[in-house]
């Protein structure tokens, strides 16, 4: 199966050579291809850049192209230094064109070569790299200026560990830790460095502290330094700003970035931290040592045997999560003709955008410029009941979207070349050959490439109706978007229509699935069978998921108890991480008891966090919030002079402090006093001057903070009078 549909030109490119692993452009007219052979060597084979531009009317030096789409002459540049000076004309003139601005997607484009053919996942040479740092006494958090690195752990994929321990009476001790560091880099000569929260700290940090030892980190393949730019990325509704770092020849992976990608499509994870994503994941290390912030320094202060295993167990986890998270973006990057870093940080539009692009060079032929972005009506989100419905089933139309597609003969109208139809077609094809394979595969990790290649079709599969009203993209077609969807939305209705005229009570609709309590006596089979009957040919239904009970809070807001007693929770009204961690400890407990059928003990633990408080059981650590200051104290004090800001507690808290505190510093800080309504910005302390012989926590302020939380539910719950 694989090999045939590796053979693929329009979807894998047309030059099938295997074993790249990297592109970099090197001078002017240059590109370096990494190449890794057999016997596990890397070559380096260097190849002419020559950048496309896609114009629209002819000019010196441009080619015509087939077909009458806007942009319908091309331009090749020989180097990028002469792209750059075409590109720097065309702007200037204010004529329409296109282009990359990436010269590694460049190559490849104009090449029809892609990443890791001929390789597989465990073929990559993956090292993750983590830091721990000595956090001056007082601080909460470490700040690279003033604290130096305690220790550095690496790993990687074959099972090797180093511990690098600085010594904290050795003033040269830091720098030499980073020079073995690039040391062991170049010796274990990774095609991928990975961590977690490696562009937003690590590496940050690491480039802070060498800089302060006058070194360059020589992390790249040559022993080249690592460079970096400011960038962000779009995850869903989420735009995070990070430090963009590159290591010639090699690729560079955060982990957090691959746990928001994947909670985008879950909805489950309750944060984006190491431990609690391997927990998610059940890849965590057995005997989990853990340390929160304040015990991070001690421990290496006071030279405990649990600093180095905490430190090693953090790379192990960054090694499983990774492969677990990562196989998918490997397998895109065969397809797309990106770097693999990029295949992880672009959007699935851009991708898919990106075949069509390369096809149409290929085949010569002209392309259209992005049309207007129009708005229009998505999918059918609604609810029809709330509170507590034990033995709830789910069914969803499979891949809908793109059945609706192909079902229906929609494409976008711009396609003169009908690549949209036809990839479209093949990916599901083999989407689900491969799908079937992996249930009959009996060795893990043969099941293991399967699943991954599958969940990488069904992505591409689920983004191609996306790309029809993608702003950006060449080819879409908002009219074709809005059919689909509204196509959607019927097709919806009628299993919502069919279900309760089957004796189901439906609780919620939610984009391309229902949840439902079932008719007495029924079976899935019988369900699909049935609904089956009523449903446009090519719509199939899945009838595979079962729930022992449903809390249902507001449109797309629920908890749901998995046939195994997990709880996963959906929807930012009942998993805000602005919350208090005690309340997220209170809400998580809250929906257990309502969904495990204790609505008295549902109503009865606000009381009992209550006195929990009032008693001062709830560790201080519970009631701080944390807050990362994301500007100087100077630069906030001057947005206040000018009132182009609000007050905030943490940057109070920094002014008022004796210590120096920079942008990037976080502060935990709780609320002091005595009345329960005050202002935030004037009674909040530092969490490290909280004194648990005196101590000054608001107890009325949080406990109104419980009382306005457990109010939202009150409706949820048995009148108190019933109960006591």
């Amino acid at each position: 199966m694989a090999n045939e549909f590796f053979q693929n030109e329009v979807l894998f490119g047309a030059d099938a050579t295997e074993g790249i692993v990297s592109v970099e452009r090197v001078g002017d007219e240059d590109v370096d291809v990494f190449i890794r052979k057999p016997d596990g060597s890397i070559i380096i084979e260097k190849h002419p850049l020559e950048p496309v531009l896609w114009i629209s009317g002819g000019g010196p030096g441009s080619k015509a192209l087939k077909g009458d789409l806007g942009l319908n002459h091309l331009v090749r540049a020989k180097g990028w230094n002469e792209f750059l000076d075409i590109q720097k004309a065309m702007k200037a003139s204010r004529r329409d064109y296109f282009t990359w601005n990436d010269p590694a997607t460049q190559y490849l484009v104009t090449s029809g070569r892609t990443l890791f053919k001929g390789l597989e996942f465990a073929d990559l040479r993956r090292l993750q790299i983590d830091i721990e740092t000595n956090t001056t006494e007082g601080f909460d958090f470490p700040n690279a200026s003033r604290d130096a690195i305690a220790a550095i752990a690496l790993s990687d994929s074959s099972g090797w560990e180093e511990f690098l321990l600085v010594a904290a009476d050795d003033p040269n001790s830091e720098k030499a830790v980073l020079d073995e560091v690039s040391r062991l880099i170049l010796s274990r000569d990774p095609d991928v460095i990975e961590g977690h929260n490696l562009f937003k700290f690590d590496l940050p940090y690491l480039a802070a502290r060498a800089k302060i030892h006058k070194l360059k980190l020589g992390w790249g393949r040559g022993g080249v330094p690592l460079s970096s730019r400011a960038s962000r990325v779009q995850i869903a509704e989420r735009t995070i700003q990070y430090e963009r770092f590159t290591a010639r020849g090699r690729h560079i992976v955060d982990t957090f970035l691959l746990a928001q990608h994947y909670d985008v499509a879950t909805r489950e994870l309750d944060g984006y931290g190491l431990k609690a994503v391997a927990a998610h994941l059940g890849v965590s290390e057995p005997d989990r040592v853990l340390l929160d912030g304040d015990s991070i320094a001690k421990a290496y202060r006071d030279k405990e045997g649990d600093f180095k295993t905490y430190a090693l167990q953090d790379v192990r986890e960054t090694r499983s999560v990774s492969a677990a998270l990562s196989q998918s973006y490997f397998i895109q990057a065969r397809i797309f003709p990106l770097n693999y870093q990029d295949v992880i940080l672009r959007g699935n539009a851009t991708k898919i955008d990106s075949l069509f692009l390369r096809e149409y060079l290929r085949q010569g032929h002209s392309i259209p410029l992005p049309p207007p972005a129009e708005s229009f009506e998505g999918g059918l989100t609604d609810i029809f009941e709330t509170g507590v419905l034990p033995e709830v089933w789910h069914c969803d139309a499979s891949s809908l979207y793109p059945s609706i597609l192909l079902a229906y003969e929609i494409t976008p109208s711009r396609d003169d070349l009908g690549i949209f139809s036809g990839l479209l077609a093949e990916l599901r094809t083999f989407r689900l050959r491969a799908k079937g394979e992996a249930r009959q595969a009996v060795d893990a990790s043969t099941k293991s490439r399967l699943d991954a290649l599958q969940n990488t079709f069904k992505i591409l599969i689920n983004s191609f109706y996306g790309y029809l009203g993608f702003a950006q993209g060449h080819f879409a077609d908002f009219d074709a978007a809005r059919d689909v969807a509204a196509r959607g939305r019927q097709v919806l209705g009628e299993m919502v229509d069919w279900l309760r005229q089957a004796g189901a009570k439906v609780i919620e609709i939610d984009t391309d699935g229902v949840y439902f309590q079932p008719p007495p006596g029924t079976t899935p089979e019988k369900l699909n069978e049935g609904m089956a009957k009523v449903l446009p040919q090519g719509i199939d239904v899945d009838f595979g998921r079962k729930y022992q009970a449903m809390f249902s809070y507001k449109a797309k807001n629920y908890a749901l108890l998995e046939e195994d007693g997990r709880v996963v929770i959906k929807g930012a009204a009942l998993k805000s991480r602005g919350m208090e961690p005690f309340l997220r400890d209170y809400l998580r407990t809250m929906l257990r008891e309502l969904l495990e059928g204790r609505p008295d003990s549902a109503v009865s633990l606000e009381e009992k966090f209550r006195r929990r408080l009032e008693t001062r059981q709830i560790p201080i650590s519970q009631l701080a919030r944390t807050e990362t200051l994301q500007d100087s104290p100077a630069a906030y004090l001057k947005k206040i002079s000018t009132s182009s800001r609000n007050r905030s507690a943490a940057f109070e808290i920094a002014i008022k402090s004796t210590r120096d505190y920079s942008a990037g510093d976080q502060i935990r800080y709780y609320i002091t006093g005595d009345r329960k309504k005050v202002t935030a910005y004037e009674a909040a302390k530092p969490l490290h001057e909280h004194d648990p012989r005196q101590p000054d926590e608001n107890l009325p302020y949080y406990s109104a903070k419980l009382s306005e939380l457990a109010g939202k539910f009150a409706a949820f719950f048995p009148p108190k009078d019933e109960l006591f």
